[in-house]
């Protein structure tokens, strides 16, 4: 899908709210960077408890790929939120930590969280729920 977006060249950097998506589907970020050749961010507000994800993957017939995905996509680091705020945990893939950090630094304007990762959660909570929770 990135690469055939009409965008694809002017796409610096790929931000994710965490690996997981609706149900465990996990985003294997080595593979998307390599794909793309667009560096991956990964974002966590705190730090993921991983026997709680094992247990959760031993109900999935392919839990254990699911969870050698999530064991591969790196080191989870606690950086700095924006602007001071509350740190936050990150992984990447194609970039290193200075710049992780400095892209943090100027796309979080209003919180914590980079502002991208900020509206896409607006959005879809909206569209899902008619309106945010306030949890982005």
């Amino acid at each position: 899908m990135i690469k055939k977006s009409k965008h694809y060249g002017q796409i610096r950097v790929v931000m994710l709210d965490g690996i997981t998506y609706g149900g465990f589907n996990v985003v294997d970020i080595e593979k998307l960077h390599r794909e793309t050749g667009i560096p991956v961010i990964v974002v966590m507000r705190s730090y993921p408890d991983f026997e709680k994800i094992k247990s959760a993957l031993e109900y999935f017939s392919d839990g254990k790929k699911r969870w050698t995905i999530i064991a591969k996509a790196g080191k989870i680091e606690k950086i700095a939120g924006g602007k001071g705020r509350n740190p936050i945990y990150i992984q990447k893939a194609g970039i290193g930590l200075e710049s992780v950090k400095k892209i943090i630094q100027l796309t979080s304007i209003r919180s914590n969280i980079p502002e991208p990762l900020r509206v896409a959660h607006l959005i879809a909570t909206g569209i899902i729920l008619g309106e945010s929770r306030g949890k982005a």
